[in-house]
């Protein structure tokens, strides 16, 4: 599984291994190999075998569950959505004018994201969502955000955690400063 990159975070692992974890881990759930719950008041998490470079998680999201905006401390990150639809908001910070951007993640989207990446993930749709998370080295931190009245992204804490769902609440609202990227680039 380990592909010779340059590596991007103190792990062995790239990017493309984290997206084919995932979308391995996430085959796996479809044929009912691992227990899968929906809460309808909390989003329901499980830690899987991901070997000795990585954290696996399956989450489960109802309608209006989400994660607040965040990052994954010093881990590389991925994710594979095997069920329903989840709207991602995630920061440009090398657009013209830095930004939130939003896209939706379909059933059989996967996503790699670097150190540093930031975003939201919610389900906003009334079909319930599945997906599978994968991190590298296996999460230690996470730091959330907000962006202010300026347009700047403000941490306002740092969780020190191995879990990838430390304070799981449903979502009340999509950020402020929000623009729906084209089709074309999603």
């Amino acid at each position: 599984m380990t592909t010779l990159t340059r590596w991007m975070a103190p792990t062995p692992l790239s990017l493309h291994d984290l997206v084919q974890l995932s979308r391995t881990i996430a085959t796996e759930v479809a044929a009912g190999r691992h227990e899968v719950r929906f809460d309808p008041v909390e989003r329901w998490h499980t830690r899987l075998p991901g070997g000795a470079y990585a954290d696996v998680w399956l989450i489960s999201w109802t309608e209006d569950q989400g994660a607040d905006l965040h990052d994954h401390g010093g881990s590389l990150g991925a994710l594979t959505v095997l069920q329903g639809t989840l709207t991602e908001h995630r920061w440009l910070p090398t657009a013209r004018v830095p930004r939130l951007v939003g896209r939706r993640l379909a059933a059989g989207s996967s996503v790699g994201f670097p150190v540093g990446y930031v975003h939201d993930v919610a389900n906003t749709g009334p079909e319930p969502a599945l997906s599978v998370h994968a991190y590298s080295p296996p999460l230690t931190a996470m730091s959330y955000y907000q962006v202010d009245d300026a347009g700047a992204l403000r941490r306002t804490r740092t969780l020190l955690t191995n879990d990838p769902e430390p304070r799981a609440k449903p979502v009340t609202a999509e950020p402020a400063a929000l623009a729906l990227e084209p089709a074309a680039y999603r």
